[in-house]
C-alpha cells in the first residue's frame, strides 16, 4: 500500500541565515535578465523616449543605445518630433515606430531578441520594486519583501524533498515524486551558487 503525503502539515524549519539571504537576493536581483521590462510601455526605455519627445531632448534616449546606433535614433527622433503638431493619427504611427526602433536597438545592443512592445502593466512586480528602490534611493523595502518571498520558496522546496526522501523507496510513484522535487530543489540552489561564484566583470544584465 502506497503512503500518501500531506505537504500542508509540514512545519517551518530554519535553513539559511537572513544575512546570507540578503546577499544572495541582491546577487540574483542584479544578475538575472528581466523579461518584458524594457520592452513595455511603462518600462524605462519607453518612458525616457516619451519624456524626450515632450521636451525635445533626444539625449534622454541615447543612453539606451551604443554609439554606433546614435545617429539612427537622432535622425528618427527629429523626424518624429517635427510631426508632433500635425495629424494625430500620422503622429501616433510615427511615434510608435520611433519607440519600437529605440527598444529594438537597445535589445540588439544587449544581444537580446526584440519581440515587440508590450502593454503597460506586464512588468513583473519584483522589477517594479527594483525601479522604485532606485527612484526612492531606499532598497530596504525591496530587500524585506524579496527576502521573505525567497525564503518561503526555498523552505517549501526543502520541506517537500525532505518528506519525500523518507518515502522514496516505498513505491516507484513516490520515488519519481522525490526525484522531481530533488531536481527542483538542487537546481534552485545551484543557480544561487552559480551567481555567487560568477565573475561580475563578465556578467551582463539584460532587460
Amino acid at each position: 500500500m502506497e503512503t500518501k503525503i500531506n505537504l500542508q502539515k509540514l512545519q517551518t524549519k530554519k535553513i539559511i541565515p537572513k544575512k546570507t539571504f540578503t546577499l544572495v537576493l541582491l546577487m540574483i536581483l542584479f544578475s538575472f535578465p528581466a523579461s518584458a521590462h524594457c520592452d513595455s510601455y511603462d518600462g524605462p526605455v519607453v518612458m525616457d523616449a516619451i519624456k524626450a519627445l515632450k521636451s525635445n531632448n533626444v539625449n534622454l534616449t541615447l543612453k539606451w543605445v551604443d554609439k554606433s546606433q546614435e545617429q539612427e535614433i537622432i535622425s528618427l527622433f527629429n523626424k518624429t518630433y517635427s510631426l508632433r503638431n500635425g495629424d494625430k493619427e500620422v503622429y501616433a504611427i510615427v511615434e510608435k515606430h520611433f519607440l519600437e526602433t529605440l527598444v529594438r536597438l537597445h535589445r540588439e545592443m544587449e544581444g537580446a531578441p526584440y519581440t515587440g512592445l508590450k502593454p503597460a502593466g506586464n512588468t513583473k512586480k519584483i522589477i517594479q520594486l527594483s525601479d522604485q528602490a532606485i527612484e526612492s534611493e531606499n532598497i530596504n523595502d525591496l530587500i524585506h519583501k524579496l527576502n521573505n518571498h525567497t525564503e518561503k520558496v526555498l523552505r517549501e522546496k526543502y520541506e517537500k524533498v525532505a518528506v519525500l526522501h523518507k518515502l522514496k523507496n516505498v513505491s516507484t510513484e513516490n520515488g519519481r515524486a522525490y526525484v522531481k522535487a530533488y531536481v527542483d530543489y538542487t537546481h534552485t540552489l545551484e543557480a544561487i551558487h552559480d551567481i555567487l561564484e560568477s565573475d561580475n566583470k563578465h556578467s551582463e544584465h539584460k532587460h
